[in-house]
């Protein structure tokens, strides 16, 4: 199974879009924890979102839309 997952930051109210082979609330507490580069200075994350996929491409294609401009619009409207 592969997760699509939005997390959003208690520091700032600043969202994250991310892509795992794990469980989503495994990831989150890696971010929580600092392993993650991008993330660890806007900690701590909650998860606000997450979807299941059956393949690992439409995953990732998921995750790369919910990056760009109209994904992000889609995302507030409909996903958190």
């Amino acid at each position: 199974m592969f997760t699509v997952y939005i997390l959003k930051s208690e520091v700032d109210e600043r969202y994250y879009y991310g892509f795992t082979e794990q469980q989503a609330q495994e990831r989150l507490l890696e971010h929580n924890e600092g392993k993650s580069f991008h993330t660890k200075k806007y900690r701590p994350w909650k998860l606000v979102w997450f979807g299941n996929f059956s393949t690992k491409a439409k995953a990732f294609d998921f995750e790369r839309y919910l990056k760009t401009p109209s994904g992000h619009a889609f995302s507030r409207k409909r996903l958190i």
